[in-house]
């Protein structure tokens, strides 16, 4: 689990590269599940975490920009 400190020092490109890594990683947890390979059930809560903080950190970027 990443910390919300860590995605506030990256530039909005890095946070988009980051969501979409992390989403692809949310996709192949989703498919190691179905075919029961699942190992890792921990980092399911971590991954859907981290979506979250990233997507709140570009909405606060973007209203942000739109105040300034």
């Amino acid at each position: 689990m990443t910390k919300i400190a860590d995605f506030r020092v990256m530039t909005p490109d890095q946070l988009h590269e980051q969501l979409l890594n992390l989403k692809k990683e949310q996709f192949n947890l989703r498919f190691q599940k179905a075919t029961g390979s699942f190992e890792k059930t921990h980092r399911v809560g971590e991954i859907r975490k981290d979506i979250a903080r990233i997507q709140s950190l570009v909405t606060a970027q973007k209203a942000a920009a739109k105040s300034a």
